[in-house]
């Protein structure tokens, strides 16, 4: 890039000369076309190795700018997988992807406008100062000053102008991506409540915001423009004025005024443009910015230094005097917790909503840490060990089952990516699914929508119950799998999963009691305390005791309920 503005640096000195030469020619025709020939072949030159050189820069540029894009790209998508499930609960998923793909997309501006526009910017202003110090020490100082005013007028203007309202403006662009995003995936609710009209005005508020705030930043976009093309127009009075005079006095050939003509002009571009390239640099960064922000968040859990894979083979968990409390929330769920769960028991866990049962299961995948105690399983501190090897072994069927837009195959598989597709199709044998699998045009190959929306809620419940059953995992987590069931698939699942917990250990949380009475034992939660433990008919005949009521109270309500 260097060697190619350097040519362009030349060529109006060479132009110059062609023209000097052309005006000899009628004094000396011999010498004239010698001098001509001569200043065209360098001309000529001069545009080749611009055009090689340049070519050649653009080609490393596309190359690094394709790499780094790329890095980025994978780093941020790296970070924001390991973060925590409370970043994501409280983050907009498009607004998140928002930020990724237009900071990926900022680099490529931000190279282009540093590595290539202003460093050939730069190269030109120098290399022009120079020579036309060289040739005319006033004009290089007037083309030295005037430029270094105009770059700085530029910067000061872009930063603290254009810059405050860019920002702006790039967070209404993001929480307008969120916006729509929130409202195309939950298309299924706005229908079903014929919200189309309401979600149009909600958008249009959010429009307006975002459309007000990208305008005023426009409109100061155009004023920084206006202010350097009158910077411009300044300058150029200063350097053909200045050339003029010279001329009027004979101190200048008609080659010279070309020469300084061309140069102008040849700057001038490049001047106008450098307004230009440093708004671009300035958009980039504020683009960049949300990008930055993301690579600057800690992980909500990290792995500690020198974290070594678990590995689970008979599946005993301790909790031993666990306490645990949310974000800053002073008061604690769990206040010297403890508890044992055998290898290959099967425990179900009962209690009132917020009474601590799903944060107990996500203590032991470890979707949050501990604030103080410890989680053993088969003996090993799951503090200390990575979290992508402790919950490989963990299998869990959540009572909201999420699939990805790929195929049946393939969320099957998740678990256990290199199964076999008769592996496959045994799995969702045993979880009830292969029947209505087989009955889709595609069968396995067919793609089930953004987060399965193609399915039926039983029938998405059923493909993530065979992914557990591919798994094989030796820690089976069940978050009330067969609520999604109609009867007759709730029956044959419950023979299923009969055959898959055994000999696993097994933890299943209960919002319909009928479905632990089978279990080996029964943790009743309420308020972060295990109040009662026992199997269904030890509880069952604790007079005045949490389990008992809540279980008559279902019963009661299943036997009162409608027809």
């Amino acid at each position: 890039m260097l060697a190619s503005t350097l040519a362009d640096v030349l060529t109006p000195l060479y132009s110059g000369r062609l023209v000097d030469a052309v005006a000899r020619a009628a004094a000396v025709k011999t010498i004239g076309w010698d001098a001509a020939l001569a200043a065209f072949s360098l001309l000529i030159a001069l545009g080749f190795g611009a055009i090689v050189t340049r070519h050649v820069a653009y080609i490393g540029i596309n190359g690094l700018t394709m790499k780094m894009m790329s890095d980025i790209g994978n780093n941020a998508f790296h970070r924001v997988q390991r973060f925590s499930t409370d970043w994501h609960a409280n983050s907009f998923a498009g607004s998140t992807v928002r930020k990724i793909s237009r900071g990926m997309w900022a680099l490529d501006l931000l190279n282009y406008a540093i590595l290539v526009e202003l460093f050939r910017s730069l190269i030109m202003l120098i290399g022009l100062t120079v020579l036309f110090g060289w040739y005319r020490p006033v004009l290089g100082l007037i083309i030295g000053c005037g430029s270094l005013i105009y770059v700085a007028l530029t910067v000061a203007l872009s930063l603290g102008y254009v810059a405050p309202a860019a920002s702006l403006a790039n967070t209404w662009d993001t929480r307008l991506g969120g916006s729509l995003a929130d409202a195309i995936s939950c298309n299924a609710v706005v229908k079903g409540f014929g919200a189309e009209a309401r979600e149009d005005e909600r958008l249009a508020k959010v429009i307006a915001k975002w459309r007000h705030r990208t305008r005023r930043t426009w409109v100061r976009g155009t004023v920084n423009g206006t202010a350097q093309g009158i910077m411009l127009v300044a300058l150029r009075g200063a350097v053909l004025g200045h050339a003029l005079l010279l001329w009027s006095r004979g101190q200048a050939s008609p080659g010279d005024i070309a020469f300084v003509l061309t140069s102008f002009f040849v700057l001038q571009g490049y001047l106008r443009d450098v307004g230009m390239h440093v708004r671009n640099v300035q958009r980039s960064v504020n683009e960049m910015e949300e990008l930055v922000d993301i690579q600057s968040q800690a992980f909500g859990i990290a792995d500690c230094p020198g974290a070594k894979s678990i590995r689970i083979t008979k599946g005993r968990i301790d909790f031993d005097n666990v306490q645990f409390h949310y974000g800053t929330d002073r008061v604690r769920l769990y206040n010297d917790l403890s508890v044992s769960i055998k290898a290959g028991e099967r425990v179900g866990l009962v209690g009132p909503s917020g009474s601590g049962k799903t944060t107990f299961i996500k203590l032991i995948q470890r979707l949050h840490d501990a604030s103080g105690g410890r989680i053993l399983i088969d003996g090993q501190d799951i503090s200390k060990v990575t979290q992508a090897s402790l919950r490989s072994q963990i299998a869990i069927v959540q009572q909201e089952s999420i699939l990805f837009h790929r195929s049946l195959s393939e969320n099957i598989a998740y678990g256990r990516p290199g199964a076999s597709q008769v592996e496959v199709e045994e799995a969702a044998r045993l979880a009830g699914a292969h029947e209505f699998i087989a009955r889709l045009p595609k069968g396995y190959g067919t793609l089930v929508g953004e987060r399965g929306v193609k399915l039926s809620g039983g029938e998405r419940q059923r493909v993530a119950i065979a992914r557990a059953f591919l798994a094989n995992a030796p820690i089976l987590i069940l978050d009330e799998a067969t609520s999604s069931l109609d009867s007759e698939s709730e029956v044959l699942i419950r023979k299923a999963m009969e055959r898959l917990i055994a000999g696993r250990t097994t933890l299943v949380i209960a919002h319909r009691l009928s479905t632990v009475r089978a279990l080996d034992r029964l943790l009743v939660f309420d308020r972060g305390r295990i109040i009662e433990e026992g199997d269904h008919a030890a509880l069952i005949r604790l007079d005045g005791g949490i389990y008992r009521l809540l279980f008559e109270r279902q019963a009661l309500e299943l036997n009162t309920g409608p027809v």
